[in-house]
């Protein structure tokens, strides 16, 4: 889930920045070290917003820099459990796929795809089933429930994520779509 948070971080101003130390110049230096990273409360950092407070500032013994503590907000990204999440597959591997949700990806494991035998096609980047020629390859838009999440805070493009598709409203969005017109179609024969 996306989330708009207040932080609060310390930020070093290089000695070349000190004379103009202003919210675009804290906000600059803020994305430049939070952004990709991992906060343990409030989830993978997107984009630094807007720059509130800059504290008095503190020089440190051996540091050509001045630290400033500041008060911002922050766009984060902070996926949750049980959360159905849209993203696009980014690539797919003899043991399912990797969907793209936000700034991390989610495993969907070929057990958790569909009821159906999924043989992975290596040639053509993909998954399929031969009883309902159904496929799933790189760039398929689907809607997924996360039921685990190992976040690695350190790196968190290493986060794993995982993620089920085999519930009511839930797979690529295209099987959707035929499984909606299908029961338009019944409900009209009704």
């Amino acid at each position: 889930m996306y989330k708009r948070v207040r932080l609060r971080d310390t930020v070093e101003v290089p000695p070349e920045y000190l004379a103009d130390v202003s919210p675009e110049l804290v906000k600059k230096l803020l994305q430049d070290k939070l952004e990709g990273r991992m906060d343990e409360d409030a989830g993978s950092v997107v984009s630094v917003i807007e720059v509130h407070d800059i504290g008095e500032g503190s020089v440190l013994p051996n540091q050509p820099g001045v630290y400033y503590e500041a008060e911002f907000d922050a766009l984060t990204f902070d996926p949750q459990m049980q959360e159905i999440v849209d993203g696009e597959v980014v690539e797919v591997v003899n043991f399912g796929a990797f969907v793209g949700i936000g700034p991390v990806d989610g495993l969907l494991h070929v057990s958790q795809i569909s009821d159906e035998y999924l043989a992975y096609d290596e040639e053509g980047q993909m998954l399929a089933s031969r009883d309902s020629n159904r496929t799933l390859g790189v760039g398929d838009a689907v809607r997924a429930r996360i039921v685990t999440k190992s976040i690695d805070e350190r790196n968190p493009r290493d986060s794993k994520i995982g993620l089920t598709a085999k519930q009511v409203g839930l797979g690529k969005h295209g099987w959707l779509e035929e499984e909606r017109k299908a029961r338009e179609a019944q409900a009209g024969e009704d």
